[in-house]
């Protein structure tokens, strides 16, 4: 291909030949790429960085995913559940951090107990929050009776990643069981934009077996989904899991947070109003990661307010950080890092997704 990367950003000629095109930009080119990001990001949404106060309620899963530390055959890991007093404890520290949200994230369960827990959850949220903490779940696969009552009791968004929208892919880094089903994830996602969700998904980036192209897919994958906002990030191995046979396959370290970093600006570039989060998964390869990432188009940080106790065993991949310690640390940190990045936090407002507002208007 002949078209140079400024042409393709000035003509906003995005197809999957020319998405690839920038994902494979030399390191002059991607300057240019990160430049037009960072622009679009403090014209579309500003300079604001919303925190979204993360509770791991728990590790228990349903599902077997081959990547995943927390998958259901790890007898290596210790299972866990937050108590409901840890739960309250958590949410007011949200509240009287002035956080604006939370996020409830745990391992995949259909079971009555599991969907009443969080049914509870909700209830005390609307409650400790006074009816102005928003609500993020990402607790999987639902049916449309649940996903319906979760948004009645106050849950405004739900993050469901794909990991990868090709599905010769997905196949290959999921079993291939009645659990873990191309189709029904899709069914989902569709499922919550009918339920009045704001919308999230993701993929993970430099999984073994990936190409560019698979890449270049995923990003139109998301923008034809419409979506409202989206958290993604490296892949990272665990030792635990069936992938990690093909570690010496993966790209190199650095080259995974770049072609993070170009994933994120690409995506603000195609998608220029949505929320976008810097994950923890961008700092496990590189202190620098969330940073890096908030220059070139992410909006959104999630300080883990899970309590300490458990936080070694929400281990999806391998040197998570922050897992020696509290909510206090984890925020403290957040915030210099948007402050080191050149951006302010968003205390005390949902931040929700201005993509969503505007489409419901």
């Amino acid at each position: 291909m002949n078209q140079t990367v400024a042409s393709i950003l000035k003509q906003r000629d995005f197809n999957r030949e020319t998405l690839v095109r920038l994902l494979e930009a030399d390191v002059e080119e991607t300057r240019l790429i990160f430049s037009e990001a960072a622009s679009i990001k403090h014209q579309k949404v500003g300079n604001r960085v919303y925190l979204r106060g993360l509770i791991e309620l728990s590790n228990i899963c349903a599902k077997d995913c081959l990547y995943c530390g927390i998958r259901k055959s790890n007898e290596n890991c210790q299972r866990y559940v937050v108590s409901d007093a840890e739960i309250e404890k958590a949410i007011q520290y949200a509240v009287d951090s002035r956080m604006g949200s939370l996020v409830i994230q745990s391992g995949e369960l259909q079971t009555e107990n599991f969907i009443e827990r969080v049914n509870d959850i909700l209830i005390r949220a609307r409650e400790i929050g006074k009816g102005e903490l928003g609500v993020t779940l990402s607790c999987g696969e639902q049916s449309r009776e649940t996903y319906e009552k979760w948004r009645e009791l106050g849950a405004s968004r739900y993050l469901l990643r794909i990991e990868s929208s090709n599905q010769e892919l997905y196949y290959k880094i999921h079993p291939q069981d009645k659990t873990h089903n191309f189709q029904t994830r899709l069914n989902a996602l569709d499922l919550l934009k009918s339920c009045g969700y704001q919308v999230g998904t993701g993929v993970m980036i430099g999984l073994p077996f990936q190409a560019m192209d698979d890449l270049a897919s995923d990003l139109l994958f998301m923008r034809d989904l419409d979506i409202d906002m989206c958290g993604m990030g490296p892949y990272i191995e665990h030792r635990d899991t069936p992938l990690y046979q093909y570690k010496n396959q993966l790209l190199s370290v650095s080259e995974r947070i770049q072609l993070s970093l170009k994933m994120i600006a690409l995506l603000r570039i195609l998608m220029q109003d949505i929320n976008i989060a810097s994950t923890t998964a961008l700092q496990a390869l590189d202190k620098q990661g969330r940073m890096d990432a908030l220059k070139v188009g992410a909006n959104v940080m999630m300080p883990n307010i899970t309590p300490g106790l458990y936080r070694n065993n929400y281990a999806l991949y391998l040197n998570k950080p922050g897992m020696d310690e509290e909510a206090e640390d984890s925020l403290r940190n957040l915030e210099n890092q948007v402050t080191e990045a050149g951006c302010v936090v968003g205390y005390g407002v949902k931040g929700d997704s201005v993509h969503f507002s505007a489409r419901k208007l």
